[in-house]
């Protein structure tokens, strides 16, 4: 093998483990991380074609090159999981700045959800 098919594969690898930390913390982008993984793992394609086996990763992989958004049941467990923990922090923290920038923060990415989550038009005419 290559020096750079290992080193990108090893890169993939690691940003793939990035975006799954993303499944547990509500602030974490998933979908950043995975789609880097999957761009990385472009010079193996039997290790992206395991990675498109594993439901959730699949899902964020297909909806972004297809520009289709995210699936309503994904947008609701995405904010639900996001302020349930957001929400536990803040209650946990009892600390009135914290508190504020957990908010603020919880605000930027439900908008940032929200905004992935619309399908994009494609325009007649236009390359992308």
């Amino acid at each position: 093998m290559q020096f750079k098919t290992i080193l990108l594969t090893g890169l993939g690898f690691l940003f793939l483990a990035l975006g799954a930390i993303g499944l547990l913390l509500p602030v974490w982008p998933t979908t950043p991380f995975v789609l880097v993984s999957v761009a990385c793992f472009s010079s193996s394609p039997h290790i992206k074609a395991r990675i498109m086996k594993i439901h959730f990763f699949k899902e964020h992989i297909e909806n972004y090159e297809s520009r289709t958004g995210l699936s309503r049941k994904t947008v609701w467990k995405s904010l639900g999981w996001l302020w349930g923990m957001l929400l536990l922090s803040i209650v946990l923290l009892k600390n009135g700045w914290l508190s504020l920038l957990l908010f603020l923060i919880g605000a930027a990415v439900t908008t940032h959800i929200l905004y992935i989550a619309k399908a994009k038009e494609k325009k007649a005419g236009k390359t992308e």
